[in-house]
């Protein structure tokens, strides 16, 4: 059986795509080809995807929003799942629970319209739930081991179950959720009740500093590396001169150092080029070694 007649044992035939650009699906707009694309609206129907492509050994790819990794230029071979179909949000006193495909910003802000606060920090995070988790998304002090209470998850032979977060071994940018294979399906927050003009206002401090300081004019996978330990990523680019600094259509960033640039048309392997000469330059100049918060995913051309 081919992979597209097997995806059709368990998917609808209009959630199943082939041969899409994966830059339509991605910030940074860089990405060649998956051979199919599917889009579950069940957990079920994502506990099934897992099943069949471990049976069939069809190789499997989970993107979220696409906010903070890069697919090379060869795009990615098997199924990609999108999670785009799994919005749902709800309150139940201080819980907040929210599919894994909707975005963290639009968490914070149904947060808000229900007055309860913690989650203000995730006000201008671009990604997803799903990938909050997974990589304990976090701003302006806060993060998201924080808040979170516990996670339901398909795991890699496609059981649906249900993990408290201290499962997860949440740190720095960090949770275990790739090592251990599991999707995330949805995410309960516990929160506190607070006062709408109170949350609303340290929001829209957060966003105007965001707005202020980060290049959102261009595509980009938002900060491209992770704090190094006693210094600033990007005042460390920013001190070794590699300000507007550019291969091909890539540019580091000129409004926040922190920050790689979509500027013209780049290519992944300009984008990826540009982040390893920065990487080289920082550790030639600092002795300091940055290390990429971004993911990099998907073949070669």
């Amino acid at each position: 059986m081919n992979i597209y007649d097997s995806l059709r044992t368990v998917l609808q035939e209009d959630r199943i795509l082939r041969e899409e650009l994966l830059r339509n699906y991605t910030y940074t707009k860089l990405g060649g080809k998956a051979d199919f694309i599917v889009k579950p609206q069940t957990y079920q129907e994502v506990a099934n995807i897992v099943k069949v492509a471990k049976k069939e050994k069809i190789p499997l790819t989970l993107l979220g929003n696409g906010s903070n990794l890069i697919v090379k230029d060869g795009g990615i071979r098997g199924v990609v799942m999108l999670l785009s179909e799994l919005q749902k949000m709800e309150v139940n006193g201080t819980k907040l629970t929210i599919q894994s495909g909707a975005a963290i910003i639009e968490a914070s802000r149904y947060a808000l319209e229900h007055q309860l606060t913690g989650l203000e920090f995730a006000c201008g995070i671009p990604g997803t739930v799903g990938g909050a988790l997974f990589m304990n998304a976090g701003a302006y002090g806060g993060e998201i081991r924080d808040v979170l209470s516990q996670t339901i998850v398909v795991t890699q032979n496609g059981d649906i179950i249900t993990r408290q977060a201290s499962e997860l071994n949440l740190d720095y940018r960090y949770s275990n959720i790739a090592e251990k294979g599991d999707i995330v399906l949805e995410a309960t927050f516990e929160l506190k009740h607070g006062n709408y003009h109170d949350i609303k206002a340290i929001m829209d401090d957060l966003t105007f500093k965001r707005e202020s300081k980060q290049p959102l004019e261009y595509p980009s996978c938002g900060s491209v590396f992770k704090r190094p330990p006693g210094y600033f990523a990007g005042k460390l680019i920013q001190d070794s001169d590699l300000q507007g600094k550019s291969i091909g259509g890539a540019e580091v960033s000129t409004k926040h150092a922190g920050f790689i640039v979509n500027k013209n048309n780049a290519t992944a392997s300009e984008y990826i080029s540009l982040i390893e000469h920065v990487q080289k330059t920082v550790k030639e100049k600092y002795n300091v070694h940055l290390e990429r918060e971004v993911r990099i995913i998907g073949e070669d051309e």
